[in-house]
């Protein structure tokens, strides 16, 4: 009998990115202001490797829904933060939730990741987008570009063209990180 069958998801994802660490990678994290305190450095390839044989593994909807929860809410570790969008049944993430989850992300890589592996598949992914450019907060506020962009690419945006306008309003006034998601939106166009 295997050993892992008894062992919690939780804990045998945390060993693959144990396993998968690049210290390469967590050094260049950590020296360009990554702010969680445990980083192994695990290459995004090595991340959807692992979260794709736990999804065969647990199967349940329901159970990977809680697994990634629980790996969500380990805001120490990069790793879980970024694996939790990838293991989360998009058909059961609510609105609510989502919002939540926007709200603590932490680094334009969390965001990206968040909005490419789960928020652009769920539904009413475009009325969250929709709260998310409102907010002030700055990660939040690019979380909902993020996803715009992620929508316009994948042709889910009902009309386009009514969020032009958004787009070039916040970009008078946007610096850095969204002003350059703003220039990608503006190609989509």
């Amino acid at each position: 009998m295997d050993s892992t069958q008894d062992e919690h998801p939780a804990r045998i994802i945390r060993k693959e990115f144990f396993a998968y660490r690049n210290g390469i990678v967590a050094d260049k994290l950590r020296n360009a202001g990554d702010p969680h305190p445990i980083i192994m450095g695990c290459l995004l390839v090595d991340l959807l490797d692992t979260t794709r044989r736990m999804r065969e593994q647990i199967g349940n909807k329901e159970r990977l829904a809680l697994l990634a929860q629980e790996l969500w809410n380990d805001t120490n570790s990069r790793e879980c933060r970024l694996a939790a969008p990838m293991l989360y049944p998009h058909e059961l993430m609510t609105m609510p939730l989502a919002a939540q989850w926007c709200q603590s992300v932490e680094t334009i890589e969390i965001s990206d990741n968040l909005c490419h592996k789960l928020l652009r598949h769920m539904a009413g992914a475009e009325e969250l987008m929709a709260q998310l450019i409102r907010n002030h907060l700055p990660l939040v506020k690019y979380t909902g570009y993020r996803l715009m962009l992620n929508l316009l690419m994948t042709g889910q945006i009902q009309s386009p063209a009514s969020i032009k306008p958004l787009v070039e309003a916040e970009r008078a006034s946007a610096t850095g990180n969204l002003l350059t998601l703003l220039k990608d939106i503006e190609e989509e166009f």
